[in-house]
C-alpha cells in the first residue's frame, strides 16, 4: 500500500468517526451529504461557523454524546 493510499484510508476512517459521533451511522446518505454540502457554503470565521465549530469542540472534548439531542430517524430499509 502507497503512502498516500494509506493518507487516504485514515482520512476516510477518521471522518467516518465523525459520521459516528455525531449519532449519523444510521442516516440517510443523501442527508449526510446534502448537509456536508450546505455546511461546505458557509464562510469561515462566520458566527454560524464558529458556533458550529464550537459545538464540534465541546463534541470531541465529551466522552460521549449523552444529553446532545439526535434529531435523525433512521433511515428507510
Amino acid at each position: 500500500m502507497t503512502a498516500e493510499r494509506k493518507r487516504d484510508t485514515r482520512e476516510k476512517i477518521l471522518l467516518g468517526g465523525i459520521v459516528i459521533k455525531a449519532g449519523l451511522s444510521k442516516a440517510d446518505r443523501a442527508f449526510l451529504l446534502g448537509g456536508l454540502i450546505e455546511l461546505a457554503k458557509l464562510t469561515p470565521g462566520s458566527a454560524e461557523h464558529k458556533r458550529l465549530c464550537d459545538i464540534g469542540e465541546d463534541a470531541f472534548k465529551a466522552t460521549s454524546l449523552d444529553g446532545i439531542p439526535s434529531h435523525i430517524e433512521e433511515a428507510p430499509e
